[in-house]
């Protein structure tokens, strides 16, 4: 995801250590968001595709409407898989992108979908408050999309450097406990964000988690590592 200088306000300011100046909470986020964004977004873009293709076959039901917003996703969504984000979101001239899709078939399952798109479209692109706007707009209740959208939205208020909603989000993102893909990865995630706000018990209690309830997944074998950076030694 692309930089770009960020003011959102809410962002958690935390006690400081004695001897130690308060930090800006604004680039103590930052800061610890471009350290692990690499990793952040490489999960998030493999768990993406697959969610989406579950969504797309099971939500999209036919009917006038909806067949034609299906048949005016496809494009766009061509576009996304080949990282054309412009034209996936804005459309190429002769075909609609997201934007139009979602405005144009609003009420439709494709439309939904749409604005799921749009904001992760906006998002890698580096427009945070734009995906967070368009992600919050989208439906996913009674899907696995819905953890999606939420922990995608942390991402952004992460980027954005508001640690407080970022956390807010990520907790929604592992609320299936059942679910041994996207709920490690976000734990890892909300503890990264409680690590970045100065909340190492927290931080601890997430990458705990991780470490005893998911030992198979791929974020288990980096949490005795931090543990460790944290004060927790085995």
């Amino acid at each position: 995801m692309a930089n770009s200088a960020r003011n959102q306000p809410g962002v958690e300011r935390s006690t400081p250590s004695r001897g130690q100046e308060d930090p800006n909470p604004l680039d103590t986020v930052q800061v610890f968001y471009e350290k692990n964004k690499k990793v952040l977004s490489t999960v998030t873009t493999v768990v993406l595709g697959v969610i989406l293709v579950f969504f797309a076959y099971t939500k999209l039901y036919k009917g006038p409407a909806e067949e034609k917003a299906a048949t005016a996703l496809a494009m766009p969504q061509l576009y996304f898989q080949a990282d054309s984000l412009n034209m996936a979101l804005n459309g190429d001239g002769k075909n609609l992108g997201f934007t139009k899709i979602a405005k144009k078939y609003e009420g439709t399952a494709a439309g939904n979908l749409a604005l799921y798109y749009e904001g992760v479209c906006f998002l890698k692109m580096g427009d945070p408050k734009s995906a967070i706007k368009s992600l919050e707009a989208f439906n996913g209740k009674g899907t696995m999309v819905a953890y999606q959208a939420w922990g995608l939205i942390g991402d952004a208020y992460m980027e954005s450097g508001n640690s407080a909603k970022a956390i807010e989000n990520f907790k929604k993102a592992v609320g299936d406990k059942d679910d041994v893909l996207l709920t490690p990865m976000y734990l890892y995630h909300l503890g990264l964000a409680y690590e970045a706000g100065n909340q190492a018990n927290d931080a601890k209690a997430a990458f705990m988690r991780i470490r005893d309830e998911y030992p198979r997944s791929l974020q288990a074998r980096d949490m005795d590592k931090e543990l460790a950076k944290l004060g927790e030694l085995n």
